[in-house]
């Protein structure tokens, strides 16, 4: 098992709750942070860590969450331009040695990466399922 790492989540939908029970199951210490308390009833009895309920892209509440401290941090909202910003802050402020973003549209990766910042992109993940699947199936029929 790796070293247990203190994570920052920014989201509580659905991605931000899996990773933090997955995360919070394999021993590692986390804190999501939402602006809508009731999303934290997403968060699985396996997860461990702690909420903040405010605006992540304030910096009180990025400092109430210890994000100088943080191993990593994971920007999964369902907002591009939230994602970049507190990225961008996480790593150029509190120097977080791994930040990645949600990125829905894969066409601002390349602004993403100039920030120094890693990605991943459900649209572009999903447009590669469906290319493979498309080939496969093509495959087979010949």
């Amino acid at each position: 098992m790796a070293a247990m790492q203190y994570t920052v989540i920014a989201g509580c939908g659905r991605l931000g709750s899996l990773l933090a029970g997955d995360l919070s199951k394999q021993g590692h210490s986390i804190v999501v942070i939402d602006r809508d308390e009731t999303r934290f009833t997403n968060l699985s009895i396996e997860f461990s860590g702690f909420t903040i309920a405010g605006d992540v892209v304030e910096l009180e509440i990025l400092q109430r969450a210890k994000v100088d401290r943080a191993d990593c941090f994971l920007a999964t909202t369902n907002d591009d331009n939230v994602n970049l910003m507190v990225a961008q802050v996480a790593k150029a402020v509190f120097q977080v040695p791994v930040v990645i973003a949600r990125l829905f549209n894969p066409a601002r990766e390349a602004v993403y990466r100039e920030l120094g910042v890693a990605t991943i992109s459900p649209t572009k993940l999903s447009a590669d399922a469906f290319l493979h699947s498309i080939q496969t199936s093509n495959q087979s029929q010949v």
